[in-house]
């Protein structure tokens, strides 16, 4: 199997390592305009260097790491050949159908939408196939994305307001994290340790979360000892409107991809 990338930015780069890791950096084709940064990619993922149209006539899968704007540009100037690939987009904001009307010829589409933390492994990747995409083809994509997180095939028609919680949702974490390192800060500890503590602290709930599939209120209330410090701590929380400014902020994010998309 041969993957290749058009466009190898941030996203881009990220998730080639990941495939790398899974079909192994030989099979693995990377084009970018820039060539200093695809060729220590390249390098560092044991990949090859490529361009465009040897990618369209020579790869099963695509990756599209390109802007929306240039996308169409993109599509419709690829020679595929008798080369039937699948393509895989990330760009935000089109459509599977946008994609179909863009290429050059037919051909099967798979929509993604990954966050940063696929970078290290811990990634959250929505997808959505046209019906042109087989079974196999899906396992597949499935397997060589194994190294980059957890994937879920979503209704293309949630996919952003989806893309709301896993997409901008990093960001927010962010937030949080360092928050609690600031109270940490506040209270006395050095910075490094607060920001220790406040990571692994967040990553370990999160983990609780999705191991067990208990319902976060219900592990929340398990911290929480009558008349103890977690309470006082939930009952600050409340009182500056913790959950209700956290969903304000889901739905602000899918709000303005709404815009975004007129």
């Amino acid at each position: 199997m041969t993957v290749g990338f058009i466009g190898a930015g941030n996203m881009g780069g990220a998730l080639a390592a990941a495939v790398a890791k899974t079909v192994g950096g030989e099979s693995v084709l990377l084009a970018d305009p820039c060539a200093d940064k695809v060729a220590a990619l390249a390098a560092a993922l044991g990949a090859r260097v490529s361009d465009n149209d040897t990618v369209a006539k020579t790869s099963d899968y695509i990756f599209l790491g390109v802007k929306p704007q240039v996308m169409d540009g993109v599509l419709s100037s690829l020679d595929f050949g008798d080369n039937t690939p699948v393509l895989v987009s990330m760009a935000a904001g089109l459509s599977t159908a946008a994609l179909a009307a863009m290429a050059a010829k037919p051909l099967p589409i798979i929509r993604i939408m990954p966050n940063t933390p696929v970078t290290v492994g811990k990634g959250m990747i929505l997808y959505t196939a046209t019906e042109q995409v087989s079974d196999e083809q899906v396992s597949a994509f499935l397997s060589m994305l194994a190294a980059a997180g957890r994937l879920d095939r979503i209704d293309e028609a949630r996919i952003d307001a989806a893309s709301a919680v896993s997409g901008c949702g990093p960001a927010f974490a962010y937030l949080f994290i360092e928050a609690l390192a600031d109270g940490g800060v506040e209270c006395g500890l050095p910075r490094a340790q607060a920001l220790e503590y406040a990571a692994q602290t967040v990553l370990g709930a999160a983990q609780m979360v999705l191991d067990t599939g208990r319902h976060p209120g219900d592990l929340k209330d398990a911290v929480c000892s009558p008349g103890g410090t977690t309470i006082a701590g939930v009952h600050a929380l409340e009182d500056g409107a913790l959950r209700a400014t956290a969903m304000g902020a889901v739905t602000a994010a899918y709000q303005r991809t709404l815009e975004l998309k007129k």
